[in-house]
Order: C-alpha cells, then structure tokens, then sequence
C-alpha cells in the first residue's frame, strides 16, 4: 500500500475474556478499546466479519486466525481483533464458543460506523447491505495490518469467500 493513512478513531464496545466467562450463564462486563489510545504505538492485526455465527465467517475465516495466533504474534503482532456489527455479547458468545480467551479481541462496530468510515477514508466499501437477506448492514469482509496507527495492509473481499483478508494473506504482509 503505497499511500499510508491513519485509521479513524474509533471506539468498541466488547467483553474482555475473564475465566468467569466459562460459565454458560455468564455474559460478562462489557468494556470499550479506543483506537488511538488502546492501538496506538502497537502492530494491531484487526479483521472484520458480516456476522458471527454465520457460515463463512464462524467455518473459514475465525479458526484459521486463532491457530495461526502464535505466528502472527512471532510477526510482532501485539493486538488480533475481529470486528462485526453484531452486538458486544453475541461477539463474546461467539467468541467463546470459537474457544477463544484472550487470543482474539471481539469488537463491535455497531451499525457498521466505523467500517463505513474507513472505507470512506481508504477507498472500499466498509459495509455491505444485506437487508435483502435478513441480515441489516453489516461490516463488509477485509483486514487490516495497522502499524502505530497506520495502516500497511488492506485486504477487502470482492467476492464470497475469504481470501485476501484471511489469515495467511496477513501472514504474507507482515513478511514483507
């Protein structure tokens, strides 16, 4: 990516993993990541999903970040987060069913705001209407390697399917 640019601010809400959340009938307390206070200075593997639970997001493009988590952190990767639309305890829920703790950080972007204003800042569409579908907008499938602030890699999915926002397209940015 030739032309680097800051991310906007942004703030999530999300559910930090503690081991009382190994309960089922724990839904745990909800918390907030602001990007330029919480990324700042960090190497920050952020990517985005439609929708958790869902086939290709919840089969194809969570595991694989989650067993390849100890590469992109040999990488010098300090945060990995998954950001959706959906809402803080369905992220968490999925979070944990996917076995995550505090590998992944599960971040809500709600409505999509802050994926439509990336996109708007980096040139993609950041969200999708699925409306049609059921679905409502949702975040639109990419990733991002974000450096200090800055993004370095921007991979958005053009077609169904995860490929260039999939863990081993990151793993091939962050080698060069």
């Amino acid at each position: 990516m030739s032309d680097v640019k800051e991310i906007p601010q942004g703030t999530f809400p999300y559910i930090p993993w503690d081991p009382s959340l190994d309960s089922k009938h724990a839904c745990g307390v909800p918390s907030s990541i602001r990007t330029h206070e919480h990324w700042k200075g960090k190497k920050v593997v952020l990517f985005s999903v439609p929708g958790a639970f869902t086939p290709t997001c919840h089969a194809s493009h969570l595991p694989p970040y989650l067993e390849k988590h100890a590469e992109l952190k040999a990488l010098g990767v300090d945060v990995v987060a998954v950001i959706s639309a959906n809402d803080l305890f369905v992220l968490s829920g999925w979070a944990r069913f996917e076995g995550i703790t505090d590998e992944i950080i599960a971040i809500s972007d709600v409505n999509g705001a802050w994926s439509k204003a990336l996109g708007e800042a980096l040139g993609f569409e950041g969200t999708l209407d699925l409306t049609a579908r059921g679905l409502g907008v949702r975040t639109n499938r990419y990733a991002l390697v974000i450096d200090d602030l800055k993004v370095t890699y921007v991979g958005v999915e053009k077609e169904p399917g995860v490929s260039v926002s999939g863990v081993d397209a990151v793993l091939e940015a962050l080698k060069k």
